[in-house]
């Protein structure tokens, strides 16, 4: 119903004239870069890899369903202040709306070209995307709720989600010790970097009437949290990798998460010493290190898989 109701208005429209130059820069394309490690993290620990499956799964959430997300989260929110990615949000307009459901539309429906599996996530993934921002139901509003639903759909589930495109794949034979580990630690790495995005965002979401999990932690407790989220999925990976005998990937993970770690410990001492430092060009900076370092370890794994370097 919702669907069918937007698709009898949408035709009446200029499709091109929904992505004007506000709404591109809401749907926030580069953001999708810090939402990647994901989805390398599953593409590495596939076995048979589907090439052409995998380019259509990273296209369709990386360019569609998560700029939709994010736009959609701008629409409802209405920002003045900065979001993520965005340090000064222009104003938005309904064609943010329109945008967002055609980009839904299309990745849902483009999904079928991986699998009906693939199609029936995308689609489940842009429903509680939605259920977290949308005004009548908010879940985003509630601390631990709202945790805990970007720990599970942009962790967990998004893993599973990229395993069902890249992989043949079935209920039975995904769900083994194995992926049920990677797909904890994926969620750990999400619940380890999500209370630190918020960080800066305590007024505004205040103001908003949304508790965040950091605005309940605190400026100390969102490091000292986040900290322990990081630590128990780097113990998880290890166990993981040690059971498959692959000791040289845990250790090259220490050392890409190094810079991580040491900027990490900086930017807490610098907090403990002024909130204001607290700021979204430092949250922003901590970011971009963390999905960088991610995304060109699970790379090296990905590649590895295919030239056998260790």
């Amino acid at each position: 119903m919702y669907f069918n109701t937007y698709l009898c208005i949408m035709p009446n429209l200029n499709v091109i004239s929904y992505f004007d130059k506000n709404t591109v820069k809401h749907l926030r394309l580069p953001f999708s870069y810090h939402l990647m490690p994901v989805f390398l993290f599953a593409l590495s620990q596939a076995v048979n890899v589907n090439w052409q499956h995998t380019i259509i799964a990273f296209i369709i959430l990386h360019l569609f369903i998560y700029p939709s997300s994010n736009g959609y989260n701008s629409y409802q929110d209405k920002d003045e202040t900065s979001i993520g990615g965005l340090k000064n949000p222009p104003k938005v307009t309904e064609n943010l709306f329109y945008a967002t459901l055609l980009l839904d539309i299309v990745g849902i429906l483009a999904g079928l070209l991986v699998s009906v599996y693939f199609s029936f996530f995308v689609l489940l993934y842009v429903l509680i995307s939605r259920a977290y921002s949308y005004r009548n139901l908010r879940l985003k509003k509630y601390a631990v709720v709202g945790f805990l639903t970007v720990f599970l759909f942009q962790g967990a589930f998004t893993y599973l989600m990229v395993s069902s495109a890249v992989n043949t794949f079935t209920f039975e034979s995904f769900f083994n010790s194995n992926n049920l580990i990677c797909m904890l630690v994926a969620s750990l790495f999400i619940g380890s970097v999500y209370p630190l995005t918020q960080i800066y965002q305590h007024t505004a979401d205040k103001k908003d009437g949304v508790t965040s999990i950091s605005y309940k932690l605190g400026y100390v407790g969102t490091f000292v949290f986040s900290a322990i989220m990081f630590a128990i999925a780097s113990t998880l990976l290890f166990y993981y990798f040690d059971l498959k005998h692959q000791r040289i990937a845990l250790f090259l993970f220490f050392v890409m998460m190094l810079p991580v770690v040491l900027r990490l410990l900086f930017w807490f001492n610098n907090v403990r010493k002024s909130t204001a430092n607290a700021n979204f060009e430092n949250t922003m900076s901590m970011n971009l290190l963390a999905s960088t370092c991610m995304n060109i370890y699970f790379l090296v794994l990905i590649l590895n898989n295919n030239f056998s370097w260790f």
